[in-house]
């Protein structure tokens, strides 16, 4: 089982960026897929970006963000990494990571994924 720890949520204006942290422990870090969604107030969960395991190459985002928001991965160090920019007030959310084994559950299914970290608040003033 994988545990994970967000950080670098904050509190900023419009326009500008943050970078969200996500370090996994417990498991073999590189063997899972990984994925970003968020949550605002009465709103669902929603996906955000996903990563592939191992290598990363294959990345999806919602259309919401494209072009704004990166996510990268670094496996020697258990760490995904989500670069916003260009933020607006529409992107505050609780920010969460998410961890698996199957694609199709970061993707596709979040209800079936394995592992979630706590979360980190990002709050975005216009």
């Amino acid at each position: 089982q994988v545990h994970l720890v967000e950080s670098g949520g904050g509190l900023v204006q419009a326009g500008t960026s943050l970078t969200l942290n996500c370090i996994a422990s417990g498991s073999t870090f590189s063997s899972h897929h990984m994925g970003w969604f968020r949550q605002a107030p009465v709103k669902e969960r929603e996906f955000v970006a996903s990563i592939r395991r191992f290598g990363g190459e294959s990345r999806r985002y919602a259309e919401s963000v494209k072009g704004r928001f990166a996510i990268s991965r670094d496996n020697a160090k258990n760490v995904v990494y989500l670069q916003m920019d260009y933020l607006q007030p529409e992107d505050t959310a609780a920010y969460y990571c998410a961890a698996d084994n199957s694609l199709h559950n970061i993707i596709g299914d979040c209800k079936a994924i394995s592992a979630w970290g706590q979360g980190t608040q990002g709050t975005v003033s216009s």
